[in-house]
């Protein structure tokens, strides 16, 4: 009796189960879709064939520009210049202090100064004997031997100039010159310091002209030649138009694998100030200019790929990356036209077939 009561009680609760069921199917419509993913796009532009420079780095310098020394040692006595301050051809900018080298002027010069007495006197005297060789006085040996006399003096006379002059370019060379106009653009020496012959003292750089290095691959030397023109752009401030430079300077290549060559670009007069960082674009050759944002291109063990939009549906496109631009990508597509709308914001949500919202 126990058990036909248990079992009528749970005919309702299966059927009550089976209602809920039946109301949980019937609330899925068979037209229901996946909410759309919202997403920002980027047309893909160019698509035609243009040169895309590469850019290399470099600082502006002066044209004309020197690191001075002296030629001899000494202690840095004076300075004349201050950093920054210009200064005018043959202006003196420095002097050394070495204690041998007025001594040995006055030395050279006193030498000099007794060997033409010596060799006056040898002079006369020749020329009287050569008289009373005449008349038969004196012998052909003794006026040969005094002949010797005068030209022995004679070239120790000009030895002895040569000395002099010397010894007077070392002491012209304790006064530092400046060999051109021009600003001071750094001091490397102290006042009192000593300073060894060579060494560098200070650097000017002339006002007229400026100059940028680059060092490029091997295989770049190609593409460039004296009196190209190339482009030049300030790294400060981007949004500045390129400044035409002028190839000057190529260096050649070498068998060292993976060394860089200098380039040397001449820039037009008071356009980039020296010290300023630029970017130089040298361009190899051709290459495609389809461009995409950076942003939209994904990378996969498949390869490279974009999601194009059309008809707010999003398809993964197989792209071949040529180069990157700035904060664009150079890529190469068959499926792939100007015009064409890839996603660069919200793919982390997206695969291929989504449906799309685009968001302004």
């Amino acid at each position: 009796m126990k058990m036909h009561r248990l079992g009528a009680a749970m005919v309702p609760v299966a059927l009550f189960s089976l209602l809920l069921a039946g109301c949980k199917a019937g609330d899925v419509s068979p037209e229901a879709k996946p909410a759309a993913v919202s997403v920002r796009v980027a047309e893909v532009s160019g698509g035609l064939e243009e040169e895309l420079p590469l850019r290399f780095s470099g600082i502006v310098q002066a044209a004309q520009r020197a690191t001075l020394t002296f030629q001899v040692s000494g202690t840095l006595r004076e300075r004349s210049v201050e950093l920054g301050e210009s200064v005018k051809a043959g202006d003196v900018l420095a002097r050394v202090y070495n204690p041998a080298l007025e001594p040995a002027t006055d030395s050279a010069r006193a030498r000099l100064e007794e060997l033409v007495t010596q060799y006056q006197q040898a002079a006369r005297e020749w020329e009287r004997s050569s008289r009373l060789h005449e008349r038969g006085v004196v012998s052909e040996q003794a006026l040969e031997q005094l002949a010797a006399r005068r030209d022995g003096l004679k070239a120790s006379v000009a030895t002895a100039e040569a000395s002099l002059a010397e010894a007077i370019r070392l002491l012209e060379e304790s006064t530092l010159k400046a060999p051109f106009g021009g600003r001071i653009e750094a001091l490397l020496v102290e006042k009192d310091e000593f300073v060894a012959a060579g060494q560098p003292v200070m650097r000017l750089s002339s006002s007229n002209g400026r100059e940028v290095e680059v060092r490029v691959p091997a295989y770049l030397l190609d593409h460039v030649s004296l009196g190209q023109t190339l482009p030049v752009w300030a790294v400060h401030d981007r949004n500045l138009a390129a400044v035409t430079g002028s190839v000057v300077e190529i260096a050649q290549g070498s068998a060292i694998r993976g060394e860089l060559h200098p380039i040397l670009v001449s820039l037009p007069e008071a356009s980039l100030e020296p010290g300023q960082p630029v970017e130089v674009g040298i361009t190899p050759a051709s290459v495609p200019a389809m461009t995409v944002p950076l942003l939209s291109v994904l990378r996969d063990p498949g390869g490279t790929t974009v999601f194009r939009v059309r008809d707010d549906r999003a398809d993964r496109i197989p792209v071949q990356v040529q180069r990157i631009v700035g904060e664009q990508v150079a890529v190469r597509s068959e499926a792939l036209k100007p015009g064409d709308q890839v996603v660069y914001a919200g793919m982390t949500r997206l695969a291929d077939g989504d449906t799309v919202e685009i968001r302004r």
